[in-house]
């Protein structure tokens, strides 16, 4: 008796033999088929091709097959770009998965993993190469105050009000998971007079009283240029001060909120290095959206002559149809002629691929080794950490 899965609109159809049982939530129904019916060649596609395990597993990319893609990357004036295989990823399952989604249920907490629906939520919550589950925090509840047009996140003029008890059961949580680095971030909150920023210190100090040696790396916005909440955040005890330019300058009206702006988010980063020299800093840039080779280039020179530490470059991928259409597919040979170009520049850290995003488990995995190095070093020298001159 032959075996047949069919996708049928947005669900599984499994045929056994004459018939076929078709199952979508609670409804049921059967259609009728024979395998005997259908013509050799497709006879032969099925019994060679995937099979729903494939699926399952999501491992469906020939990475062989990569530099033979002949498909377009740039796209063209009403054209919508097919996804290269390079960035198909696996479907996000396993127990670290599942573990870490009822815990934040649990305690109404939310990740920007969910929120921006990352592609690498699979390998991040699921342990993945480096065998640690990990998962950004999006402090401040789930809807921001700013409308940037890449982003998935929801929005409103007057979100709802901070949940004082946050800071509390984020800590509560990322103990109970046993991290030993934990990336926080959050929406902005224009409608609060620091921003949050207060918010953000509070949950750092009670990551670091449950315990004092996790590793804290903070995603802030830009608070709006306010250089007082900056330094709140900045001296919070956190090890890793990141905030994300997102692009290149000549595309920053076109994709961010007009709020936000380059100028605005390079003084953010200085500003955190000054008020502590010893803490790493980093930003993000998106790939994608029509920046030219020199634009980035001299988007990554005036990042490293601001003094920051790391930067990850990413491919753009639109989160819905109603966000900026990806303007290039980026190839991963391309990523990784950007990583060699930032370690030249003098980054201590750059990590530069396709699937890689701000806040992602193998640059996190580095900079754990990176900042227990530096500690030792200040303390062989029996420099205090606020003495000490970046690099």
């Amino acid at each position: 008796m032959a075996v047949i899965v069919r996708w049928v609109g947005t669900r599984w159809s499994r045929a056994l033999g004459p018939r076929t049982s078709l199952v979508s939530g609670n409804n049921f129904c059967c259609q009728y088929r024979t395998s005997s019916t259908l013509p050799s060649g497709k006879k032969e596609i099925i019994q060679n091709g995937p099979d729903l395990q494939d699926f399952i597993s999501g491992d469906l990319s020939d990475r062989s097959k990569w530099v033979e893609y002949k498909g377009n990357l740039k796209r063209q004036k009403g054209e919508r770009l097919r996804l290269p295989p390079w960035l198909k990823t696996k479907i996000p399952i396993g127990k670290n998965y599942n573990k870490l989604k009822n815990t934040l249920r649990d305690l109404n907490l939310h990740t920007v993993c969910e929120e921006a629906r990352c592609p690498n939520i699979g390998e991040c919550w699921g342990g993945g190469e480096y065998a640690t589950a990990t998962a950004t925090i999006m402090l401040m509840g789930d809807t921001c105050t700013r409308g940037c047009r890449f982003c998935s996140v929801k929005t409103s003029k007057n979100p709802s009000p901070l949940d004082p008890m946050e800071p509390y059961n984020t800590s509560k949580a990322i103990a109970d998971w046993g991290l030993d680095y934990v990336v926080l971030t959050s929406v902005d909150r224009d409608d609060i007079c620091d921003g949050g920023a207060e918010h953000f210190a509070k949950t750092v100090s009670f990551l670091k009283e449950r315990n004092p040696k996790i590793l804290v790396e903070c995603l802030t916005p830009d608070f709006r240029g306010d250089l007082k909440a900056i330094e709140i955040v900045a001296r919070s005890g956190l090890d890793v001060y990141a905030h994300n330019v997102e692009t290149v300058p000549e595309l920053q009206r076109q994709v961010r909120d007009p709020r936000a702006n380059f100028d605005q988010s390079l003084c953010v980063l200085k500003h955190a290095k000054t008020v502590q020299p010893h803490i790493i800093s980093k930003t993000s840039l998106m790939l994608g959206l029509g920046e030219t080779d020199d634009q980035i280039y001299s988007t990554m020179t005036a990042l490293r002559e601001a003094g920051v530490d790391c930067l990850t470059l990413g491919q753009y991928m639109q989160p819905t149809k109603r966000h900026l259409k990806v303007k290039e597919y980026i190839t991963p040979e391309k990523f990784k002629y950007w990583e060699k170009v930032g370690n030249e520049l003098g980054f201590l850290y750059t990590a530069s691929g396709p699937l890689v995003r701000s806040s992602y488990k193998a640059g996190e995995f580095f900079l754990k080794n990176l900042i227990a190095k530096r500690k030792t070093k200040l303390s062989e020298s029996g420099k205090s950490p606020d003495s000490c001159s970046s690099g």
